[in-house]
């Protein structure tokens, strides 16, 4: 059986991390979801969420296997939302940058990964949770809607295709 968990990410972990990024970046591209197609996520976003302590890794008989941040909004881009909108004005937690390695694809280790983040939120006293992905991420819709989230509506990020579907999961 294998070991798994989650910790914080340090520097000593960006080149896993950017292999995970990678490996999200050339699936999405094999799937022709125009969605991290471009130079982001980048290192320099990456060294930002561990300074501010905001990266989360998942790890598989010690190895990194999963990318994510879990960060305090509220967020810039989620101001502005079209369709039923948030609910709720409490402050929240988003998840950014969720990928997992090409190693692990296809064992549902993402839902646990997620539950964890979740876990993370709610031991932190956040029970307002958010996050985003591409209209043709079905995979990535799968795992946000499995793990309880509620499709909100459309948010706009500052990319080429500024379009995401935004969902929220209330806790408690």
């Amino acid at each position: 059986m294998a070991t798994i968990y989650m910790r914080q990410g340090t520097p000593a972990d960006i080149p896993a991390i950017m292999g995970i990024i990678d490996d999200a970046r050339a699936f999405l591209h094999a799937q022709g979801i125009n969605q991290w197609q471009g130079t982001y996520p980048d290192q320099p976003a990456v060294e930002a969420d561990l300074a501010k302590g905001t990266n989360r890794l998942l790890i598989v008989d010690g190895q990194v296997a999963g990318n994510a941040s879990l960060l305090e909004g509220p967020d810039p881009f989620y101001g502005k939302i079209d369709g039923p909108g948030w609910v709720g004005a409490a402050p929240y937690m988003m998840i950014h940058r969720f990928a997992v390695s090409a190693k692990i694809r296809g064992q549902h280790l993402s839902k646990l990964f997620m539950s964890n983040l979740i876990t993370e939120a709610y031991k932190r006293g956040f029970y307002d949770l958010r996050i985003d992905t591409h209209a043709q991420n079905k995979i990535m819709q799968h795992v946000i809607l499995g793990n309880g989230f509620e499709y909100r509506g459309i948010v706009y990020l500052d990319e080429p295709v500024p379009e995401r579907n935004a969902y929220q999961l209330l806790l408690k």
